[in-house]
């Protein structure tokens, strides 16, 4: 697809940005997960671009999102990730008085760090159905239940939570701070994205106004103003008519956006060892079998690179098959990116292993991309049923 003049002077912008003032500070900042000072420094100087939570103005087309996603990724999809589940601060406003009051300081200083919750335990990619309750007590909603796997949980203040309604059966989203609401949190140590912290929440009588129900806080800032729905972080589109498809939907492609960077770096590091390298007096790079490994990595790079931009697209615009191609964009291009990180990996050769070349961290990240916002085989049975209207599972 071809860019505007605008998306690509973001392109370069956030390239130059990142080179020069995150990327000096790699490998060595992502061998632990940030503190959250670490995070809100990192997150302070991304707005300074107008990226991440903390920025005054965001980019709320998807294409563009997807772009810049791309980005970030190609030099540290940790920090990707740590901005990315921190999109509850930018909502921020439409919550309830009492939330609003205790971060106050926060809020106002930059210095909030917010965290996206859906998987369970018990549940894994089943999420239609959670475990995590929310019960109607007069003007309070009280929350009770476990998530896992969650970027920023150690660190974040406040958590946007997938529970049940029990009184309306459905799910719905809530958010819950930890100075009013008291939730506890346990790290959780992991493959890739070393840099973005990961843990387990555990909700325990949490009691939150009935104003943090996410669909409640949305139309309430919509009726008074707070709230403009094509700035919102839904996005002017909706997707099956649905704002949280729409959400996940977002979600799922922009994995596979973060799966094309990491794919661009190992690309750029791949093609620039090939021609440098010398073995029996000649560029590793002149050998076949180098340049078909070449060929599949760049094969890739474009094919994954064109199917999230088009996912991206379909998504802004609405389309009824922006759910499954935001499925078929996650599955596909991150198990992608496994293949060509690896391949790319495999260029590098002894040298591909060790911790002082950047292609061990490219292709661990690349293998964790497979899991989280529902597993490859999880967006097979989206696709499935999308195609035929048939459910593989209950």
């Amino acid at each position: 697809m071809q860019l505007s003049e605008e998306q690509r002077m973001i392109r370069e912008t956030v390239r130059e940005f990142l080179e020069n003032e995150i990327a000096p500070d790699l490998p060595e900042a992502d061998r632990k997960p940030l503190t959250k000072a670490q995070a809100i420094d990192y997150m302070q100087k991304m707005a300074e671009i107008d990226l991440g939570p903390y920025a005054e103005e965001s980019f709320t087309d998807p294409v563009t999102d997807a772009l810049i996603r791309e980005e970030v990724s190609r030099v540290w999809p940790s920090l990707q990730v740590t901005m990315g589940m921190s999109m509850a601060v930018s909502m921020f406003e439409i919550f309830s008085e009492r939330t609003r009051s205790a971060y106050e300081s926060e809020y106002a200083n930059d210095e909030l760090v917010g965290c996206f919750a859906i998987t369970e335990p018990a549940g894994g990619s089943d999420t239609k159905v959670p475990n995590t309750t929310a019960e109607k007590d007069g003007d309070e909603y009280v929350i009770n239940g476990e998530k896992t796997w969650v970027s920023n949980a150690p660190i974040a203040d406040v958590a946007i939570v997938v529970a049940w309604d029990t009184a309306q059966e459905y799910r719905d989203m809530f958010l819950i701070d930890k100075k009013t609401a008291s939730f506890e949190t346990r790290s959780l140590d992991k493959l890739g994205w070393k840099g973005s912290p990961t843990g387990q929440l555990f909700f325990d009588d949490c009691r939150i106004p009935a104003e943090n129900k996410l669909s409640t806080a949305v139309m309430s800032a919509m009726a008074d103003g707070r709230l403009d729905p094509e700035d919102s972080f839904l996005g002017s589109a909706s997707t099956s008519g649905n704002p949280l498809n729409t959400l996940f939907a977002t979600m799922r492609n922009g994995m596979a956006s973060i799966s094309v960077g990491i794919m661009q770096a190992a690309y750029e590091a791949a093609l620039e060892y090939a021609t440098d390298r010398e073995v029996f007096e000649q560029p590793i790079g002149q050998h076949q079998l180098i340049q078909e490994k070449l060929y599949n990595i760049r094969a890739g790079l474009e094919t994954g690179r064109l199917l999230s931009r088009h996912a991206a697209e379909r998504i802004a615009a609405g389309d009824p098959e922006a759910r499954m191609l935001s499925s078929l964009s996650k599955g596909w291009v991150c198990e992608k990116s496994v293949e060509v990180t690896s391949e790319a990996l495999q260029v590098y050769g002894g040298n591909g292993l060790s911790t002082e070349y950047p292609l061990e961290r490219y292709y661990r990240d690349a293998r964790t991309m497979t899991i989280p916002d529902g597993t490859t085989e999880i967006q097979k049975l989206v696709v499935g049923y999308e195609l035929t209207d048939l459910q593989a599972y209950t």
